[in-house]
């Protein structure tokens, strides 16, 4: 079945698609839009870090997809499958062939739990958790209030993921409950991390060196999760530049999954060699097919994928989009702004913002690498209102 053509359609419901929808449907006729997405709920992950903590419920983080649909703003809910670019089509799950005249990617990233061995089979269960999924994120919580002393383990993988910071939120949370609960002393923190260092930005890592350091969390960089065993207790992590192989006995361990595009994503002529959609990182507009445009988790900028670095995306791709609809240059620029409001415990955060050269661009008239209560509050309280009411409306 052939769908009547759209001006401009959106791969992708989460933050992104739906925020260039809302900014665009202001510009031009909501009619002449439509969006694509299999997701039958819609979740503000940010607050996943503070479910995981015990701090907020997660019915708080969902809405059903189809109330945040922009007012006149079509909605497909299937999954894409295929493009073709030559014809400006693409083509669902349920065999509908939707035809475009622009198009915007942002479908987003996919978790792949099956590239640790025995994750998918470990995950939710025997002390082995995760903050990156909605069914899982209350065992997260259920294994820190339950959890009597021994190792924690925490991990970050070897592929780019959401919110870079995430994985090191989670373990700040656990590791000041341990000490609130009396099991501190009984208790070995490690957090095992692909990446060389804490946090890239120089002035940021600084800060949570200082936190590691007191909270006394060891820490083993370039070192990857493989394999689990939830029956025996034993993770085995590689050491990227040696190839070591070292095996651990934990008593709970959180787990970031390995993330990558997805395989209709990394299976078109959209993607780059890694598999992301390959834009050019001022403009966002594909390197190859000018009249697509691509942003968030999905495409291959070089900063940090975050729901703040969509904030600053979406006028830049609304803006080009409308200029070269117009015959204009395309004259709005992204520099790589991003945002990561680090927990490092119940009522302290670090609000890391920053460029595509890692230099900070603080929004505060303040030094944000410092632990503050304000930012924290900012986190959990004014945030989720400003994505709900603000950015998925168009209003910022």
């Amino acid at each position: 079945m052939t769908q009547l053509p759209y001006k401009v359609a959106i791969v992708g419901g989460g933050t992104a698609g739906i925020t260039v929808a809302a900014q665009l449907a202001k510009k031009i006729s909501p009619d002449d839009i439509v969006i694509i997405d299999p997701a039958a709920h819609h979740y503000y992950q940010p607050l996943w870090t503070l479910v995981g903590g015990g701090i907020v419920p997660k019915e708080q983080s969902a809405r059903k997809e189809k109330d945040l649909i922009p007012r006149g703003v079509h909605f497909i809910q299937e999954a894409v499958e295929a493009f073709n670019l030559n014809r400006k089509t693409l083509t669902t799950d349920k065999n509908k062939e939707i035809v475009f005249q622009y198009l915007i990617v942002a479908p987003g990233l996919k978790l792949y739990w099956d590239q640790v061995k025995g994750l998918k089979e470990a995950i939710g269960q025997e002390g082995v958790a995760s903050n990156y999924a909605y069914e899982y994120v209350d065992y997260t919580w259920d294994t820190i209030r339950n959890f009597k002393g021994g190792r924690a383990i925490f991990t970050h993988p070897n592929t780019p993921v959401k919110c870079g910071g995430a994985p090191q939120k989670i373990m700040y949370l656990a590791e000041e409950f341990f000490e609130t609960v009396g099991v501190r002393n009984e208790t070995e923190v490690i957090f095992n991390s692909a990446n060389p260092a804490i946090f890239d930005v120089p002035k940021y890592r600084k800060t949570l060196e200082k936190v590691l350091l007191e909270k006394k969390i060891k820490t083993n960089f370039r070192t990857n999760l493989i394999e689990i065993d939830h029956k025996t207790k034993k993770a085995t992590f590689e050491n990227i530049d040696t190839g070591e192989i070292k095996t651990y006995v934990y008593d709970m361990i959180h787990v970031t999954p390995p993330m990558g595009p997805h395989p209709f994503i990394k299976n078109s002529e959209l993607a780059d060699e890694n598999g992301w959609v390959d834009v050019d990182p001022n403009t966002l507009q594909h390197k190859q097919f000018p009249f697509v445009f691509g942003l968030g988790d999905s495409a291959n900028l070089p900063t940090s994928k975050t729901g703040a670095a969509i904030r600053k995306q979406a006028p830049t791709v609304v803006n080009n989009l409308l200029s070269l609809i117009n015959g204009k240059p395309l004259n709005s620029i992204y520099k790589g702004y991003t945002s990561c409001p680090i927990v490092t415990g119940r009522g302290k955060l670090i609000l890391a913002e920053f460029d595509y050269n890692k230099e900070p661009k603080e929004t505060f008239p303040f030094n944000q690498a410092k632990q503050r209560y304000s930012m924290y509050f900012l986190k959990k309280e004014l945030l989720p209102r400003f994505y709900w009411h603000g950015m998925l409306k168009g209003r910022m």
